[in-house]
């Protein structure tokens, strides 16, 4: 077995950017391949935990049935901490999609080394924003 070197600011926020990027082009195959396939999800829009990645994958298909896009993605105010080959990235994120509905929320992903040295989020998080509309 390898032996990795912790996580660096530099590889979280390079991995970050990296799902950002892709989610904000709707790149359905970057996007999931930057996920472990035993990744969790909690959003605040869905009435359970979703336990792995093919369950999001198949909602996310679902979504791209009805014609969903997202046409902009930005991040701001992120926050790093650095837990050895883990790391927790959190960040307020607004999404504009195609039918023109903007939402403002805030986002933890963690991260983890994998075994062939390869960062990959383990979890995500989706909160709506305080004061934002998807919070009342």
């Amino acid at each position: 077995m390898t032996e990795y070197q912790d996580l660096t600011h530099e590889d979280v926020a390079a991995a970050a950017a990296h799902v950002v990027a892709a989610f904000s082009q709707t790149d359905t195959t970057t996007y999931f391949a930057a996920f472990s396939p035993d990744a969790t999800f909690v959003f605040h829009t869905e009435h359970r935990r979703l336990e792995r990645r093919s369950e999001y994958e198949a909602l996310w298909h679902s979504w791209l049935a009805e014609g969903w896009q997202v046409t902009e993605c930005l991040s701001s105010n992120p926050l790093i901490q650095l837990l050895g080959d883990t790391a927790v990235f959190c960040h307020d994120v607004t999404t504009t999609i195609n039918t023109g509905e903007t939402t403002l929320e805030r986002e933890t992903i963690i991260f983890r080394r994998s075994d062939d040295g390869s960062l990959l989020a383990v979890h995500e998080h989706l909160s709506p924003l305080p004061n934002s509309p998807e919070a009342r």
